[in-house]
């Protein structure tokens, strides 16, 4: 996912990581919960998502290339 990619997505929309996968084979995918994005640096951001119940991550700029926008 490239940087531009990242700043146009919106809480509730999916992502799939490009290399983990659940039980069934199928791409891991969680829902963003939040964007945060610098005025100062605009080539920072941070992508806050929930997968299940329990589990948070967080991705920053450096770690976009494990992401990629999921379907609904």
């Amino acid at each position: 996912m490239t940087l531009t990619q990242a700043k146009h997505l919106k809480a509730r929309d999916y992502i799939h990581h490009v290399s983990k996968q659940n039980a069934d084979g199928t791409p891991m995918r969680a829902r963003i919960t939040s964007i945060k994005t610098w005025k100062r640096s605009p080539e920072r951001i941070e992508v806050r998502c929930k997968h299940g119940m329990y589990d948070y991550a967080t991705f920053s700029e450096l770690d976009l290339d494990q992401i990629e926008l999921g379907d609904k």
